[in-house]
């Protein structure tokens, strides 16, 4: 339901009025068909609210007793009263009360019974009239729950998992957190999904990858697939602290008092020089997509610098290679919801996904293009299958150019070498605004002026041959539209949109959880170049993600890194570029010297996943097309903000 103007509690008149509506404006065979969308026919006002306490059989905090996780629950009362068992949409969170969920920071609030009366977002709102249960699950260590945060570990994942095992009758639940009072589900059929935002979204990440019976499907928003990603990129720093700084911030004061061996367990764990230690193992869910039995409907920012686009990429490649049914979300923003990008198709289609995977409505949508991508601001695309059919990983390579430092970029085999000299002062939005100039801090490599549009569609590698001066370094590589645009401004702090004072209702409210949320709509920039995929890496884990050591000056190394995932369409007349630099500043943190590294194009080389292959690129770069006109000056973006980020933390 959405409303633009105050919404009244759904109540029980309401509810019987909007039935009788239904039935009236049914076609006879409609009637008597199958269904084909939930509808809101339950009265939210009327709605139980309740709070059990899962046993989820570990001893985080060492008290000897095993924790359990707080998980409020908010279900409509019609279908318990006949005896009708509903499905559950769950939001496991360590925000609830520390930090807030969504655009206006929402917390969990509470009457004085201990019920919850706001549940964060519009999910509860809109759903439960719908005939879903809602339940949001404070994570081990954070709000109401006991234990410790581990940060993606197995605490993390099983303060969740726990959950869905006692929605389905395997695991045991209480009615207070330190009572024998045995709470049941009986009011719920066990099919379970699973929706969040970053850390949430995470977490539904690797409850699937455990393989838990009732988990029918998951909506991860701006997920991380492998945490290890999330603080590296090949042993580069991609921020100056580790995961026991996360679990610091989140952790209830009663499990910061508790839980300093697990917070000892995650500094010793995750050492800052980038080394792949049995700590990250425990938290690839990557390694463990074999496992995944729920469907995956997968939502990013492609301009995400906070839980970079590596992890969409990787998470997507690793469920295609199992045959997970998925689906695909890819937007210009940066670490935002779709709620405030897209509202109104976005509700629309989880409505009907949660209908589908969850109520076995047969709606269609399990038959419609499988990606939508968002090509410029608010104006979206389809790809009836993503990456695209026809979608060729093309090899390109360096060549030199008629200056130093500004080279070609070809289907051929380059010659020589050029060099560059670190500089941490300087990011990608630097190097791109100079691709034509020969600066000392990058090496670029520049197509001629496309003739024909050219699409970029997945996931990019850069490798690259280096001989350093100095006995440590970071490199970075990125992909660059050259060309005017105008674009969402994903380095500002809002990420790419602005938030108004009007709001729009998207389900029933009460007087303590209102179903109006604040409208947004995109905030633009116009730019001259577009850096539209980048990764980084440490030199010196050139032989080995798991042991990173120091270079010997003056010897070669060859590493390949590891691209964001991306869809983009440089289009005729502007040019497609790789650079190869140093630190991106404010993007990974420099090494310990500052290093001159000579590039040998003979061994450097992008691979990059063309629509139509190394034919659409021969094809776009072989007429002559006058470039697209540009102004003399640069213009564009500011470098990205370096904020202490955590996976959500808007």
């Amino acid at each position: 339901m959405r409303i633009s103007t105050p919404l009244r509690a759904f109540g029980p008149l309401a509810a019987a009025a909007t039935a009788a509506l239904l039935a009236v404006f049914l076609t006879p065979s409609a009637a008597h068909s199958a269904p084909r969308e939930s509808r809101p026919v339950y009265s939210y006002d009327n709605a139980i609210r309740e709070s059990v306490w899962v046993d989820t059989g570990l001893d985080g905090d060492g008290d000897g007793k095993s924790d359990r996780v707080a998980a409020d629950i908010v279900r409509p009362r019609e279908p318990a009263a006949k005896g009708r068992k509903v499905p559950v949409i769950m939001d496991a969170s360590p925000y609830y009360s520390c930090c807030g969920r969504g655009n206006e920071s929402q917390k969990k609030t509470y009457d004085a019974s201990g019920h919850v009366v706001q549940m964060p977002l519009f999910y509860d709102n809109y759903f439960v009239p719908r005939g879903y249960a809602f339940v949001g699950v404070d994570l081990a260590g954070t709000d109401r729950s006991d234990g410790c945060v581990d940060v993606g570990g197995r605490s993390d994942i099983q303060s969740a998992k726990a959950v869905i095992d006692w929605l389905n009758g395997r695991a045991r639940a209480y009615t207070t957190r330190t009572g024998t009072t045995r709470a049941k589900a009986t009011w719920t059929n066990g099919a379970t999904g699973m929706i969040g935002k970053s850390w949430d979204g995470t977490i539904a990440n690797g409850v699937a990858a455990t393989g838990v019976k009732g988990l029918k499907t998951i909506v991860p928003i701006s997920a991380i697939s492998s945490w290890y990603d999330y603080y590296f990129a090949k042993g580069a720093p991609l921020y100056d602290s580790g995961p026991d700084w996360l679990s610091n911030y989140v952790e209830s004061p009663d499990a910061r008092a508790k839980c300093a061996a697990v917070q000892h367990g995650l500094v010793d764990g995750a050492p800052r020089t980038g080394d792949w230690t049995p700590l990250w193992t425990e938290r690839d869910y990557v390694k463990d997509a074999g496992k995944v039995r729920a469907s995956v409907f997968l939502v990013h920012g492609m301009q995400d610098l906070n839980v970079r686009t590596k992890h969409l990429g990787q998470w997507w490649n690793a469920l295609a290679q199992h045959g997970v049914k998925r689906k695909i979300w890819l937007s210009q923003t940066g670490h935002v919801d779709p709620f405030d990008y897209r509202r109104s198709p976005w509700v629309d289609t989880l409505h009907r996904w949660f209908d589908h995977e969850l109520l076995g409505y047969d709606n269609g949508i399990d038959r419609e293009p499988m990606a939508d991508i968002e090509r410029h601001p608010d104006q979206w695309v389809t790809s009836a299958a993503w990456p695209p059919r026809g979608t060729v990983t093309t090899t390109l390579r360096p060549g030199h150019g008629d200056r130093a430092g500004v080279g070609t970029l070809g289907l051929r085999s380059g010659t020589g070498t050029e060099t560059f000299t670190d500089d941490p002062r300087l990011s990608e939005t630097d190097w791109a605004a100079r691709i034509d100039r020969s600066t000392p801090d990058k090496a670029g490599f520049v197509t001629p002026p496309l003739s024909k549009d050219l699409r970029i569609s997945g996931s990019s590698t850069v490798t690259v041959t280096v001989t350093p001066t100095t006995s440590s370094a970071h490199l970075s590589a990125v992909l660059v539209d050259l060309g005017p645009d105008t674009i969402r401004d994903y380095a500002d702090s809002a990420e790419g949109i602005t938030t108004l004072t009007d709001r729009t209702c998207w389900g029933a409210s009460t007087a303590g959880d209102s179903a109006c949320f604040k409208v947004t709509q995109a905030k633009n920039t116009d730019v001259t170049s577009t850096v539209f995929s980048r990764g980084w890496a440490d030199l010196g884990h050139h032989a080995s993600d798991a042991k990173g050591v120091p270079l010997t000056p003056g010897r070669p190394y060859t590493i390949t890194l590891d691209l964001a995932a991306t869809d983009h369409v440089v289009p005729r007349g502007h040019r497609l570029a790789l650079i190869v630099a140093g630190t991106d500043k404010d993007l990974i943190d420099p090494p310990s010297t500052t290093p001159t590294l000579t590039v040998d194009l003979s061994r450097t080389a992008a691979r990059v996943p063309l629509v139509g292959g190394a034919a659409a690129f021969a094809g776009a770069t072989s007429g002559a097309t006058p470039a697209t006109a540009a102004p003399t000056t640069p213009y564009g973006l500011r470098s990205p903000h370096r904020d202490h980020r955590v996976p959500d933390g808007r």
